[in-house]
């Protein structure tokens, strides 16, 4: 089972370790106010009041054993960015972070946090890309360059195999799965016959992928 440590149980924290409730993972929950341990206890494994700066406990909650640490501090950027050092130094395999704007985010960077999320940003830049294409079911933007799409397969490509399409070839980006209905269809083989109507979950460079958003499917 995959271990998760969540510092901060704010609005973002909070939510996440709601998020975590019903799914198969054993999480931890870490706060130094009693009163929002007390509150998420009912949806975390384990929830514990503690000072995630101090080194001593941060081992004494055998943190280390963890597989994936997420900091979710709001306001107190010190103290997410001493915490992420700290995580880093006693072994943690991954770490995320929440960051308050994009000069916390180089910080972030420059400790080694494997990922850094800006809910706020990262939100409106989904929202904008869903105003002004059409197309786009959903936009997942994995880092400047590159970005996840999902995109309605039109009568034009109904019955036609990956292959037959050429698709990486004319687009330059991978079909990564195919959401038919109920089902999914996790790395289709280039032999995968698409049918009108599949969601294709499609990943590649954002030029190209605006290139595939422009021209349809």
């Amino acid at each position: 089972m995959k271990q998760v440590v969540v510092f901060g149980l704010g609005r973002f924290g909070g939510n996440l370790i709601k998020a975590f409730a019903p799914l198969n993972i054993e999480v931890l929950a870490v706060d130094s106010h009693q009163d929002k341990v007390n509150y998420f206890a009912q949806f975390a494994t384990h929830a514990v009041q503690a000072n995630a700066i101090d080194e001593h406990v941060l081992k004494d909650l055998g943190i280390r054993n963890f597989d994936l640490a997420v900091v979710s501090f709001g306001d107190d950027i010190e103290a997410s960015i001493l915490t992420c050092m700290q995580l880093k130094d006693i072994g943690v395999p991954v770490v995320w972070a929440k960051a308050q704007n994009d000069y916390h985010q180089k910080v972030l960077e420059k400790v080694g946090v494997d990922r850094i999320i800006q809910p706020e940003r990262d939100m409106a830049r989904r929202v904008a890309h869903y105003v002004t294409s059409e197309k786009v079911v959903d936009f997942i933007e994995l880092s400047d360059q590159h970005s996840i799409i999902e995109v309605v397969a039109t009568e034009n490509v109904h019955l036609k195999t990956i292959k037959d399409l050429d698709f990486r070839a004319k687009f330059g980006c991978s079909i990564v799965g195919i959401q038919r209905g109920g089902d999914m269809i996790a790395v289709p083989m280039p032999e995968e016959m698409l049918r009108e109507g599949d969601v294709l979950i499609v990943m590649g460079h954002n030029r190209d992928l605006a290139r595939l958003e422009e021209q349809g499917v």
